[in-house]
């Protein structure tokens, strides 16, 4: 059974507990969102879901209940041993440890692939899925609650206004796209925001055969002034013949460009620079 607002603030009581400000805590008191959660995610008794975040267990009771095993993550080592007694007899193993920091290979080493789903703290979450696609390749899939600003930025495409970097750099690894909306009712406390449920699948390949680095050089320079034309905003990086190389006109600006764009802006660009 998954916690209900006044179970969960009953919870916090008896521990004498509260949400920190300062870790981005917002705990979802809403069984049937986590449900929802768990059945967007797709996850069932052949899972190996990892959780990050995972709080008093809102989410992490939800998975369990589809039979899947669960590694449920969480930092505040306050909530830790709560956490472990909410899922005691449980296929749950509780690590504390800082996502950014952990060793996710030897976490992850006994299965090859995992599905990451997680309420997400929204100060941490774009780089944290950002870091996770480029450095865990085990996580092949991810179910994510963000703040829906930050998961409209994951899934952007080419030509909104929204689209930027962490567009770029998950469409070079992934297929990404919002599958729904969650209200700030429920949760404790309640946020000023609206949250997205944002589904990542990893690509068998990279969008793209260019030179990850050198793209993401590109990608900052072009986006650090996404008001200029590609040809002013990358004229210390690109030189002009490298745009008719990759058949993209100077004039475009940077949010115009597909991860394939980029890739072969990126391409020409290496192509056409002295040996060393």
């Amino acid at each position: 059974m998954t916690h209900t607002r006044r179970a969960l603030t009953e919870l916090l009581e008896r521990h004498d507990l509260g949400p920190s400000r300062a870790l981005g805590q917002n705990f979802v008191v809403d069984p049937n969102t986590v449900r929802r959660i768990a059945r967007l995610a797709g996850v069932g008794p052949d899972t190996h879901v990892v959780e990050i975040g995972a709080g008093l267990g809102s989410l992490t009771l939800a998975l369990a209940e589809t039979g899947a095993s669960v590694t449920a993550v969480e930092l505040d080592r306050y909530l830790v041993p709560v956490l472990r007694e909410v899922v005691a007899g449980l296929p749950v193993l509780v690590v504390e440890g800082d996502a950014m920091r952990l060793d996710w290979d030897e976490l992850l080493a006994e299965h090859a692939s995992w599905t990451l789903v997680a309420n997400l703290p929204y100060n941490v979450a774009t780089p944290l899925v950002l870091d996770l696609l480029a450095g865990v390749p085990a996580i092949e899939r991810m179910l994510v609650m963000v703040q829906l600003e930050a998961g409209e930025r994951l899934a952007a495409e080419p030509g909104s206004g929204i689209y930027g970097i962490p567009s770029v750099k998950v469409a070079l690894r992934a297929d990404a796209r919002i599958v729904g909306k969650v209200g700030p009712d429920v949760f404790l406390p309640r946020p000023r925001v609206d949250s997205a449920l944002v589904e990542v699948v990893r690509r068998a390949e990279l969008a793209t055969s260019a030179d990850p680095e050198l793209l993401v050089e590109l990608l900052e320079k072009g986006f650090g002034q996404r008001r200029k034309m590609l040809r002013r905003s990358l004229a210390e990086l690109v030189p002009p013949e490298a745009f008719a190389v990759a058949g993209i006109a100077p004039e475009e600006r940077p949010e115009r460009l597909s991860v394939q764009d980029w890739g072969r802006l990126t391409e020409a660009v290496a192509a056409l620079r002295p040996p060393t």
